[in-house]
């Protein structure tokens, strides 16, 4: 997930009907479909990239485009060449070098295509990581989760060294620790947003502190507005509230919160369709992008 800060209304209100903007039809390999898309950035422009996790490959749709999408990386069989991808499971696009980078999960790499026309083959950034979710800070430094080592870690961009921002301290429930990080979101203050799967729980790591903070979850696997079942996808808007895609609720759980040790209001956004939301993020207008599989 990319830290895009997004201005949103204090009076906006949700549609509760979506509109297919990618796939839509049925489970498949096809330039129409997808099959298991988790992570996914929206451009500026609008084109949406995704990966698909179990196609092997990351998708583009640009804005009009109602039918086919393009695949951008990957996409031609499973395998660990510097042409091919493993279950990606996040993607952003880095701006300043016209680039998508992207967690190759399953070939255990973070990896960088170029999006000029005639990319056949990405280059490894970092290796030897059970990497899952992605995230980038306004300097352009990069965090990266590791569900193996229940931590997630701050990078400068080709380089090898990284900077440990939350977890670490094994595997476990404390404040201090993480169970299967997923998803990042980093905010203008370079706090870390951390989707804790198996904690049931989003936590916030300020930047520099040695433990986090419970915003969301936290109370035990369960269906109360107060709980969440194994969160995914997490972003937060510059009002402060905290969006999570609470993957086996079926549902988008929008959290104000003010002060992080007080959390203010929690409301959900529900879907009528039954499968799990493992992914969520904005445009820079009130528009809520949201990946079912």
């Amino acid at each position: 997930m990319f830290s895009l800060l997004v201005n949103i209304p204090a009076n906006a209100t949700w549609k509760q009907n979506g509109v297919t903007i990618a796939g839509g039809n049925g489970q498949g390999g096809a330039t129409n479909q997808l099959n298991e898309p988790l992570g996914l950035f929206v451009d500026d422009d609008q084109t949406v990239v995704i990966a698909d996790y179990r196609n092997h490959r990351i998708m583009q749709w640009k804005n009009g485009d109602t039918t086919n999408g393009q695949v951008v990386a990957g996409g031609i069989g499973e395998g660990n060449g510097l042409h091919q991808l493993d279950g990606p499971t996040d993607v952003l696009i880095d701006k300043e070098t016209d680039s998508l980078i992207i967690c190759d999960r399953e070939n255990r790499r973070v990896v960088r295509w170029s999006r000029r026309s005639g990319t056949t083959q990405g280059e490894i950034l970092i290796d030897n990581i059970a990497c899952y979710g992605l995230a980038m800070d306004d300097q352009r430094y990069l965090y990266v989760s590791d569900i193996e080592k229940h931590e997630v870690r701050r990078y400068q961009l080709d380089k090898k060294n990284y900077t440990l921002v939350a977890g670490g301290n094994g595997q476990g429930d404390g404040l201090n620790q993480l169970n299967w990080p997923t998803y990042l979101f980093v905010d203008r203050d370079h706090s870390v947003y951390v989707s804790d799967y198996n904690n049931n729980r989003v936590m916030k790591w300020n930047k520099s502190a040695k433990e986090g903070i419970v915003v969301a979850g936290g109370e035990g696997e369960g269906n109360a507005l107060t709980q969440l079942s194994y969160p995914r996808g997490i972003f937060v808007d510059t009002l402060g509230t905290l969006y999570v895609a609470d993957t086996l609720n079926h549902r988008v759980i929008p959290q104000v919160i003010i002060d992080p040790s007080v959390l203010v209001e929690r409301v959900t956004i529900p879907m009528s369709h039954g499968d799990r939301i493992p992914s969520v993020n904005f445009w820079r207008i009130p528009m809520l992008f949201l990946v079912f599989f």
